[in-house]
């Protein structure tokens, strides 16, 4: 069984979604599965199926900061998290220059 990868980045200082954000998708073994951008909506989905097992997702906080001249304590947000076969894995992150959540969305 495949299953499918997605993921919303928002703002949260700003209340808005964080658009352009640089996103990477890295499998159990590190490789990586891609190396993108969020679109105006800070959305991305990741393109064909996901194997299952651990992935890892790496938010490019810092770089996104700094292009808006704003200071940030993380240079980067790394969430691993696990793919089940067979389902859509939706990885939601708010995001603030001093503080994130993240959460399993639909």
């Amino acid at each position: 069984m495949t299953s499918t990868c997605s993921t919303h980045v928002l703002d949260s200082a700003r209340g808005r979604p964080a658009a352009g954000i640089g996103l990477r998708l890295l499998d159990a073994d590190g490789a990586t599965v891609a190396d993108t951008r969020a679109d105006d909506d800070g959305r991305v989905r990741f393109e064909g199926q996901v194997a299952p097992g651990r992935h890892t997702l790496v938010v490019g906080s810092g770089a996104y900061f700094a292009a808006q001249d704003r200071d940030t304590f993380y240079p980067e947000v790394v969430v691993a998290f696990d793919v089940a076969p067979g389902e859509h894995h939706h990885v939601a992150v708010l995001l603030a220059p001093f503080a994130y959540t993240t959460y399993r969305g639909s």
